[in-house]
């Protein structure tokens, strides 16, 4: 039985009014047929669903649902193994590799890595080559994760100039910190999800579990393209708007849900509804309560974005020079980025990135 929260809601006691007698007669036969089974009987039932929370705890139950299988997101090693699982059906250059592929890709599905090796198929057709590359699956991975690109979308110079700071700034505030992912790629050319560009950072492995450092320093690195911005044009843009986003979430995160402030502690502030359909929250605390979260999540993403703000001051220099070469190309490899960022002449005198971050 697939989806079966649909016969196999909880039973609320008000169906006459709310007019679910036939769901309700439906459910309660469901569970008289299901009574008495054992394992003599040769029947099995197997049925399921993303919202086990909503289930009738009679159904449930041991004697009728004895085992209860969550069917997680595949790890690093599951993903590498679903796309080459997918990959036997099309025909593959010498240069596919999957274990980086799966790097890319944390919290896929497996519809969603099968997707990827059918829009690597689909790239390599278009570029009229033989057989799947690395560059077609790198190519998909974007197309997944941002959108694909928007061949008719041109920025003018100036546009191109601010997205251009826009990226390196986050990319540049991320090498900068200690504890953070390394960039993988940079690039300023539009998608069709809306994003005039994005940089890419993948983590070296799978990570279950994040410090209250790591997670600041992903909100710095949220704030580090805005940051960027006001630092070189003494202006800000529109294109910020998703960075606002995520790094709001993170904050608020940081205090509702993982106790990670002095003023709360270990008080959960915050409930998650539909674990396996997005994971919904909403507050659980009075409204005093709810002003004092808002005002603390202002504060750290306001500290957070100072702390980018003056990584990016301390180290102009590089970040004209890293802006200008993806200004010129579009779209750099992690590789490139990094080798300009360690390039003679060394970053300006003072403390070192790692010091300045500590203190801070």
């Amino acid at each position: 039985i697939d989806e079966i929260d649909t016969i196999g809601k909880k039973r609320d006691g008000g169906s006459n009014l709310g007019g679910n007698d036939e769901r309700e007669q439906t459910l309660n036969q469901l569970l008289t047929e299901m009574d008495g089974f054992d394992a003599t009987k040769g029947v099995v039932i197997l049925a399921a669903t993303n919202r086990p929370e909503s289930l009738d705890p009679a159904l449930t139950r041991p004697g009728r649902f004895d085992r209860r299988v969550p069917v997680e997101l595949p790890d690093l090693k599951g993903r590498e193994s679903i796309l080459r699982l997918h990959a036997k059906k099309v025909k593959l250059g010498p240069d596919c590799d999957f274990g980086v592929v799966a790097r890319m890709t944390p919290g896929a599905s497996g519809a969603e890595l099968a997707n990827i090796v059918n829009e690597a198929a689909l790239c390599a057709v278009r570029h009229h080559r033989k057989a799947v590359t690395q560059f077609d699956l790198q190519e998909a991975v974007d197309t997944i994760l941002a959108g694909a690109q928007k061949k008719n979308k041109i920025l003018n110079n100036k546009e191109k100039c601010i997205v251009s700071y826009h990226e390196v700034g986050h990319a540049l505030v991320a090498a900068l910190q200690t504890n953070s992912a390394p960039v993988q790629k940079i690039t300023i050319v539009p998608r069709t999800s809306g994003a005039l560009g994005f940089t890419m950072q993948v983590e070296d492995g799978d990570h279950t579990l994040m410090t209250k450092e790591e997670i600041l320093n992903k909100i710095a690195t949220l704030t580090g393209g805005r940051a960027a911005e006001e630092l070189i044009f003494h202006s800000i843009t529109t294109g910020a708007s998703n960075d606002i986003e995520q790094a709001t979430k993170l904050a608020r995160a940081l205090v509702t849900r993982y106790g990670m402030t002095e003023d709360f502690d270990m008080v959960a502030l915050e409930t998650v509804n539909n674990a396996y359909l997005g994971g919904d929250a909403s507050l659980a605390c009075s409204e005093q309560t709810a002003a004092q979260v808002d005002a603390k999540v202002v504060e750290i993403v306001q500290a957070e974005h100072k702390k980018a703000y003056q990584m990016l001051a301390d180290n102009k220099r590089k970040l004209d020079e890293i802006a200008q070469y993806l200004y010129e190309k579009e779209t750099i490899s992690g590789e490139e980025f990094m080798r300009i960022l360690n390039a003679q002449p060394q970053l300006p005198a003072g403390p070192s990135a790692d010091s300045t971050n500590q203190a801070q």
